[in-house]
């Protein structure tokens, strides 16, 4: 029997577009932004910062010299940003009503303080909530310095859940992630980026 869902936040709950960030990142002089910037897994001083190996000053610092000027703090934040297209309503409305039905909800996000700053707002759902509005609980790379598809962030979320895999559905755009999560037990579905997911999840529940 389900009772936790675990859900990733771009591609999922946010609806990703990454060469909106690409574009940001060329605009500060980073040229090299296509090749640098991944949908699922970043590498480089970005996996480093996502992977919790650098602080949100360090990428700074370190982003500052590979362009060749300072960029500033808030430049790196609406750059990291541009990751988010939108966040459809039916996405809150549907958290809000699995929390309702008894379900617990986990948020399992390969990001970064960046993009974090935002979605860590009140700014976040345009109705002056974060993220943590619709969670019970919230893992993430930087903060726990491991990255999906890494099957130890899988596992040290269900310790601290204390729920066994065949308790929990996942639900993520990335195919390896979903994989990793499989291998262990865990239930999963992959939607595409920004599908609606908010009635299929339920012939995941069954």
């Amino acid at each position: 029997m389900i009772t936790t869902i675990i859900f990733d936040l771009g591609g999922v709950v946010i609806t990703l577009d990454q060469q909106q960030s690409v574009r940001r990142f060329e605009e500060l002089g980073l040229s090299d932004a296509q090749q640098r910037l991944n949908a699922y897994t970043q590498e480089g001083i970005f996996g480093d910062l996502e992977g919790g190996n650098i602080d949100a000053e360090t990428f700074r610092q370190k982003l500052s010299l590979m362009v060749g000027h300072e960029v500033t703090t808030e430049q790196c934040n609406y750059a990291w940003q541009g990751y988010a297209k939108e966040v459809p309503q039916r996405n809150f409305d549907a958290l809000l009503r699995l929390r309702s039905e008894g379900y617990r909800l986990v948020l399992l996000s390969n990001t970064n303080p960046c993009m974090m700053a935002w979605v860590d707002s009140p700014a976040f759902d345009g109705r002056g909530h974060s993220v943590r509005h619709y969670f019970d609980s919230v893992y993430l790379s930087y903060e726990m310095k491991v990255m999906k598809p890494d099957p130890n962030f899988f596992h040290r979320v269900l310790l601290a859940e204390h729920v066994s895999p065949f308790e929990c559905l996942f639900i993520d755009d990335g195919p390896r992630n979903v994989a990793a999560a499989s291998q262990m037990g865990i239930r999963t579905y992959c939607p595409e980026n920004g599908a609606d997911w908010t009635h299929t999840i339920y012939e995941y529940l069954k």
